[in-house]
């Protein structure tokens, strides 16, 4: 019989015998146990195996002083002119210093800085230029007083080097450390968390008829292969988080079925970042082409993501997705921070 995976089913109402996710705010009390070659089965949390069971419930390290007590939010900051939901609105110095100090008010808790783009079709940009692009920003961020933390969304090492000199605290990287082989060594000899995403191919050619076996354990072994190569080379699993890639060489319904799985990744023994703001099968399935018209479309995932124990929601909307989880978590009863 092939490998076991355990996906458990997120409830905010435990029952006798419940598992705490990841020391967070979701419990469990029964475990989908799914494998390739046969049908799925339901079996009570404790009888989960004992490793599977202290990765999902072990409690998450803090991210750049940031706790994983409740769902955080992570602003996004597009430095670029081609980004897909907001280019060219951020591409200035002045520009993009303000709208981060607009979501540090609006309650960003961490914010995430890119100047490349990697949308569908998006073009790979030279180094000098990602880099005048997203230093000069953080610089500035921490020359105002800016304290929280900033992370760097790049593919690359130099990018992210010059991004932790001028004040980045966190990599952010869609290529799960597989686009440049400096970037592990980077992140280990710095000693900072990163993020290591699932992706299919370049952003160039990754919406290029993406096929899978079954796209939910297919992200998850590349993912944890990417984790435990890391792992095994220094780089403390405490210090990684795992975004399964929405929109990244996936389908409509490849999008879906990870959304609808989300609870499998908590057995990475790692955080869980989800970025899907304003993406296009939010677009697709609210028939609202604009990516900036997406907000509320957004937000639904994000508060779908923090039902199922992600601890970092990675957002455009900062303001919208804060008051819906002001609102959800008294709603719910759920108990954070």
């Amino acid at each position: 019989m092939s490998r076991a995976y355990y996906r458990p089913i997120p409830t905010l109402t435990p029952g006798a015998g419940a598992l705490r996710l990841a020391g967070g705010w979701v419990w469990c009390d029964r475990v989908e146990v799914l494998r390739r070659d046969a049908a799925a089965v339901l079996i009570p949390a404790g009888e989960v195996p004992a490793e599977m069971r202290a990765r999902l419930t072990a409690p998450r390290a803090p991210v750049a002083g940031v706790t994983l007590d409740r769902p955080r939010l992570m602003g996004i900051l597009n430095t670029t002119p081609d980004s897909f939901s907001d280019g060219g609105r951020f591409d200035g110095l002045g520009a993009a210093v303000a709208h981060a100090g607009l979501m540090r008010a609006q309650g960003a808790e961490i914010l995430d800085i890119g100047g490349e783009s990697t949308r569908p079709g998006a073009r790979e940009i030279p180094v000098p230029e990602e880099i005048e692009r997203t230093a000069p920003v953080i610089a500035a961020l921490r020359a105002g007083g800016v304290r929280m933390p900033i992370s760097i969304d790049t593919r690359k090492a130099a990018v992210a080097a010059a991004a932790l000199d001028a004040g980045a605290d966190m990599i952010n990287d869609v290529s799960a450390f597989g686009f440049d082989p400096e970037m592990g060594p980077l992140a280990r000899k710095r000693g900072v968390p990163a993020c290591l995403m699932h992706a299919r191919g370049a952003p160039e050619t990754m919406q290029n008829d993406p096929r899978y076996d079954a796209v939910l354990l297919d992200v998850y072994d590349a993912l944890e292969d990417r984790i435990a190569a890391q792992e095994a080379a220094g780089l403390p699993r405490s210090h990684i988080l795992a975004d399964p890639g929405i929109g990244f060489g996936k389908t409509l319904d490849h999008n879906l079925a990870l959304l609808r799985g989300l609870s499998l990744f908590h057995g990475l023994g790692c955080a869980i970042l989800l970025g899907a703001s304003r993406k296009s099968f939010i677009g697709t399935l609210s028939a609202t082409p604009q990516a900036a018209d997406r907000v509320a479309g957004s937000v639904a995932v994000a508060l779908h993501g923090a039902a199922q124990g992600v601890q970092v929601l990675r957002v455009h909307d900062v303001e919208a997705t804060r008051q819906a989880l002001a609102l959800w978590a008294p709603l719910t009863q759920i108990e954070t921070g």
